[in-house]
């Protein structure tokens, strides 16, 4: 039961996350990636409401699974490091929270340039040809 509640909101966030990205892209459109930004902004302030409601009405498992875990996890990643890095601020863990801030964004930046390369190199270097 915990799998299909992860997996409905899992498929409704992804839905969420698509036509909303879509939207916001064919309303501003430009360079800037406004989809992207929309759905962190709007995932993060989700998540701040949902997790205070559960917390502060005790939702059964099965809610903060549908919701947090599985439409959120999959709507945007980006509000589970903004919730995760105030936690570790409310709780004085200030140093984790600037090692984690700055980390995440530095090796998610790191990690996405060397996969670029990799998927440039690994075919070449199989000589498979686009």
């Amino acid at each position: 039961m915990r799998c299909m509640m992860v997996g409905m909101g899992g498929f409704l966030g992804a839905n969420a996350r698509y036509l909303l990205g879509l939207w916001a892209h064919l309303r501003w459109g430009g360079d800037y990636p406004v989809g992207t930004f929309v759905i962190n902004v709007t995932g993060s302030f989700a998540l701040g409401v949902f997790a205070t409601l559960m917390i502060r009405y005790a939702w059964h498992e099965h809610g903060r699974l549908l919701i947090a875990v599985g439409f959120l996890g999959a709507y945007t990643t980006f509000s589970a490091f903004g919730y995760e890095t105030l936690q570790m601020l409310a709780n004085g863990r200030h140093q984790s929270a600037i090692a984690y801030m700055v980390s995440s964004v530095a090796l998610g930046l790191g990690a996405v340039y060397l996969g670029a390369a990799a998927a440039r190199w690994l075919p070449a270097s199989l000589g498979v040809r686009p």
